[in-house]
């Protein structure tokens, strides 16, 4: 492994950036004491900031020693409403709220990044470097951009990168074209009619809807979708009722489907329609369908994944890999790379216990690694 020698020199600093972040994590668009630190360390190394871009964005540009093109790099600052299960000792202070999605050590990778090349100034053009509120279904990459992210710092190209505790240490990963799959949210609720659960007979039982219309639900995908394409549905929440002896008047559903393909999304949520409108008729009850498009399919240009895997294996080699795979998992860089041209990859951090579960624990170790490929990119990209 390749890292230049500055980045090794101050990787403790990175590490205890990284773990106060993870000590103070905030939820999406409640980021203030994060963008608060990394707006003044961006400062305090001369580059040029501006704050509250997207509630809580921060946006740092540094300039080069020569003319060139415009780099940018995002990284995202949000945590997870998990309750930490670590017993580590800089664990999360705040209950119910974890960085379980290793968002703190993008953070951290990416001021990394903003420190060396504001040291080495050796580049062409522009970096601008992004740090996204609200990652975790919230829009925050749309609410950047609708606060004038790319009119005010236009960029040529874009970069982002996600932790992989599911690959080695070190391991990096990048998938051309369509990478990671769109995803809508849904809430349905269904009104039914409230009785005694002794008296089953006088009401209209929302439960018995909400538990069979789970079943039909189940059934899109399998038997509508074509097999050739990838889809996926699942419902996530049930709740109805606060009491053993009544038939609650009101039961809802919700989940996520996620899709590759917009006519494919489009036909499941047409199905999922004409089912609500089924159960609604049979019952005799309201049943009311809410979708929301949350993530755009995650798009590489390829043309600039060759390139990030070219840079990636300057420092890793064999490590960095082209992958075959699609993933269902969903990111809202999808958002910034429909406006501007660019890659997204994976960084390989081992431990094995997934991202989003409480027992989750980044290994540091990948800081310097990930700074150093956001450090490549504009070295590399800049006098293109």
């Amino acid at each position: 492994m390749t890292i230049p020698h500055r980045l090794t020199e101050f990787a403790d600093d990175l590490t205890a950036i990284r773990r106060d972040l993870h000590a103070h994590p905030e939820l999406g668009f409640q980021e203030v004491r994060t963008s608060g630190i990394v707006a003044g360390l961006l400062e305090s190394w001369g580059l040029e900031v501006t704050r509250g871009l997207g509630k809580t964005g921060v946006v740092g540009v540094l300039k080069g020693t020569r003319p060139g093109r415009t780099i940018g790099l995002r990284a995202d600052m949000d945590a997870l409403p998990i309750d930490e299960r670590t017993n580590l000792p800089y664990a999360s202070k705040t209950p119910g709220v974890m960085h379980a999605c290793g968002h703190d050590a993008h953070t951290a990778m990416l001021l990394g990044a903003a420190r060396y090349l504001s040291e080495t100034r050796d580049f062409a053009g522009t970096a601008v470097f992004i740090f996204q509120p609200a990652e975790e279904g919230l829009g925050g990459a749309r609410a950047m951009i609708a606060d004038g992210l790319f009119d005010r710092f236009p960029c040529d190209e874009i970069y982002g990168m996600h932790n992989a505790p599911h690959h080695p240490m070190g391991e990096i990963g990048i998938k051309p074209g369509p990478a990671m799959a769109g995803a809508n949210f849904f809430d349905i609720t269904i009104t039914g009619k409230g009785a005694h659960a002794a008296s089953p007979d006088m009401g209209i039982d929302s439960i018995v809807i909400a538990a069979s219309l789970v079943q039909q639900l189940q059934s899109i995908v399998s038997r509508n979708v074509k097999a050739s394409d990838q889809a996926v549905l699942s419902v996530t929440q049930i709740h109805a009722g606060a009491a053993y002896n009544v038939l609650p008047e009101v039961a809802t559903l919700a989940g996520t489907v996620r899709y590759f393909d917009r006519a494919t999304a489009e036909a499941i949520i047409a199905r999922m329609q004409a089912l609500c409108d089924g159960a609604a008729k049979a019952y005799g009850v309201e049943v009311v369908l809410d979708m929301r498009n949350v993530f755009d399919v995650l798009e590489n240009d390829a043309t600039l994944s060759q390139a990030m895997l070219d840079a990636a294996r300057a420092l890793v080699g064999e490590a960095a890999q082209e992958r075959a795979e699609r993933v269902m998992g969903s990111e809202d860089f999808a958002d910034m790379l429909r406006a501007v041209p660019g890659a997204y990859c994976t960084v390989g951090t081992g431990g094995g216990i997934p991202l989003h579960n409480p027992g989750f624990v980044f290994d540091d170790a990948a800081l310097p690694l990930g700074a150093a490929l956001y450090v490549r990119m504009v070295e590399t990209r800049g006098g293109v």
